[in-house]
């Protein structure tokens, strides 16, 4: 491995969380400092499990806090920083877009600052910045359509990485990921609230008519590609990630439904859909086109079932933890 000393910001997120829990068992004699202002959405368990990571190291900031990022990074010296960290729930952003502006742009200009044209950078970004696919899917090319404060800022924040490269010569990825899944994702997202409504013996809450379509990636998928492009190393380029299923919400439920009826003893009614009010500005469709990456080699392992699977099992243990 090339790089030696990774700043990751956002790890104990989702996806963040996942990225170091796999990579920190990978590249042994590498270090790694996760800098994480440590949320209601930080993982307990993902942060328990890497903290038995000698390699491992976490420091409490925020990345909105100049002064003391700058004083930890530093310390630290990274060869390389991937950019996890970010409010990403849509709906958090319509009701409060204020936090979505502060760390998705402020934050990121602020580790922008701290670059210099040894260290690269990889920036987790979005599909949502590319507005609605309609018949065609997101490619590198697409033109930016944000249409929630959520990918607004998200945005913004890519033009900023996109910006810094041509006028100070920092040298970056931006990638732009569909919709992850699998264990460890927080609670409000909505492969979640699917499984532990049914669970709960709850309604499974469903905007609109069901019919908006989302592309799914595995989390692991999505981490691997990332890796890959760490591994590759390349200078100022953009890449689309997603798996290619894409499919509408209320038939992931059904697909979910369907799945948990083998693994569970849980009754399932057939009236189990509330159906409630559109969210503000709701994108009808999201999908990626992802050529580019797999044209170069790297393609995602996990079908959609199996994923499914996966995570399901995983909320099914953490709920008799609970128990």
């Amino acid at each position: 491995m090339k790089y030696k000393k990774f700043l990751v910001t956002g790890g104990l997120g989702f996806i963040g969380g996942n990225f170091l829990k796999l990579l920190t068992s990978k590249y042994t004699k590498s270090k790694f400092l996760n800098i994480d202002k440590h949320t209601y959405a930080a993982s307990k368990d993902l942060a328990f499990n890497l903290k038995k990571n000698k390699n491992y190291f976490f420091k409490k900031i925020d990345i909105c806090d100049f002064k003391k990022l700058k004083k930890e990074f530093y310390n630290f010296n990274p060869d390389i920083v991937i950019h996890f960290a970010a409010e990403s729930h849509v709906d958090n952003s319509i009701k409060k877009p204020d936090d979505f502006v502060i760390t998705n742009i402020i934050g990121t200009y602020n580790l922008l600052k701290l670059l210099n044209r040894k260290i690269k950078i990889i920036h987790i970004s979005t599909d949502e910045v590319f507005g609605e696919a309609n018949k065609k899917s997101f490619t590198e090319s697409t033109n930016y359509n944000p249409r929630s404060p959520y990918s607004a800022t998200k945005a913004s924040s890519d033009h900023l990485v996109r910006a810094w490269s041509n006028t100070y010569g920092i040298n970056y990825n931006i990638v732009n990921c569909s919709n992850n899944f699998g264990p460890f994702q927080n609670n409000e997202k909505f492969i979640p609230v699917i499984i532990n409504s049914l669970l709960k013996k709850k309604k499974i809450p469903l905007y609109g008519n069901g019919r908006n379509i989302r592309e799914w990636i595995y989390v692991e998928d999505f981490v691997n590609a990332i890796d890959f492009l760490i591994k590759k190393n390349f200078q100022n380029e953009t890449f689309l990630i997603g798996s290619g299923y894409a499919i509408e919400n209320i038939n992931l439920i059904h697909r979910i439904i369907k799945i948990m009826k083998n693994k569970t003893k849980i009754k399932i009614e057939k009236n189990q859909i509330k159906y409630v009010v559109d969210r503000a500005g709701h994108d009808k469709v999201y999908k990626i086109n992802s050529n580019k990456i797999r044209k170069l080699g790297w393609k995602h392992k996990t079908n959609l079932n199996n994923g499914l699977s996966k995570t399901i099992d995983h909320y099914i243990n953490k709920s008799k933890k609970v128990l």
